[in-house]
């Protein structure tokens, strides 16, 4: 199976779950089901994700600036849209391969807004698909007008 590998261990989908609040039984123990969002977690496991912060690297998430996504990480979060195709259980490995998705634009109140898409394919071992996940940015072209500047 091609793509990068993303363990689904029991010990990580109950502390995933711990961390947003959710103490259902089905995620604990070896035969833990993860919660919904889970998958995002796998960026934790790709050594060259754009969203990791890196030793002795200035990461776009410390609060000095205004939070947009390095170059080439397409603007500002706007969506995240996730399709399961079954559940993600512990003990098994998904491979992730990302791809661009599509892009558009729409007029916001100051100016366009560029919108683009990244869709993630999370497979089993077997190559059946298990979670489609797809990631939508979006780039202002100009700077946001603080409303009492208007």
């Amino acid at each position: 199976m091609t793509g990068q590998p993303f363990p689904v261990e029991a010990g990580h989908i109950m502390m995933f779950a711990r961390a947003i609040g959710d103490e259902t039984q089905a995620h604990r123990g070896e035969t833990a089901l993860a919660p919904p969002t889970f998958t995002m977690a796998s960026a934790q496991y790709d050594p060259d994700h754009r969203l990791r912060p890196r030793p002795g690297e200035e990461w776009f998430g410390s609060g000095s600036g205004p939070g947009a996504m390095p170059e080439g990480g397409g603007g500002l979060h706007a969506e995240q849209h996730f399709e399961y195709h079954r559940p993600v259980r512990a003990g098994e490995t998904l491979y992730a391969t990302t791809v661009p998705g599509r892009s558009w634009e729409k007029q916001g109140r100051t100016g366009r807004l560029l919108f683009s898409e990244r869709v993630t394919e999370y497979r089993d071992a077997a190559g059946e698909p298990v979670v489609s996940a797809r990631t939508v940015a979006v780039v202002p072209e100009g700077p946001a007008t603080p409303k009492d500047a208007r």
